[in-house]
């Protein structure tokens, strides 16, 4: 089973299965975790967000990219995530 691949100018990006909106939102949180499990209903964010497993072209780094509609929810998740 082949999944998605977004190219965007600073990241390649591969959709969860989980996502309910598969768009990338304004806002990003990249965390340069890559098996960390990220549960975004979880952090209970106030508009729409996605994740994505990633990698950051410029330096070609590994990790998970978090996408949100409002900025406050990527500064909640910023604050709250805490890589297990």
């Amino acid at each position: 089973m082949s999944q998605r691949v977004i190219t965007t100018d600073a990241y390649k990006l591969f959709p969860s299965p989980r996502n309910e909106h598969e768009e990338i939102f304004v806002y990003e949180v990249f965390v340069p975790y890559p098996y960390a499990l990220i549960d975004l209903p979880n952090f209970y964010l106030k508009g729409r967000a996605s994740l994505f497993a990633a990698c950051r072209l410029a330096d070609m780094k590994m990790g998970q990219l978090v996408t949100c509609e409002l900025d406050a929810d990527a500064a909640k998740f910023s604050r709250e995530f805490v890589p297990d």
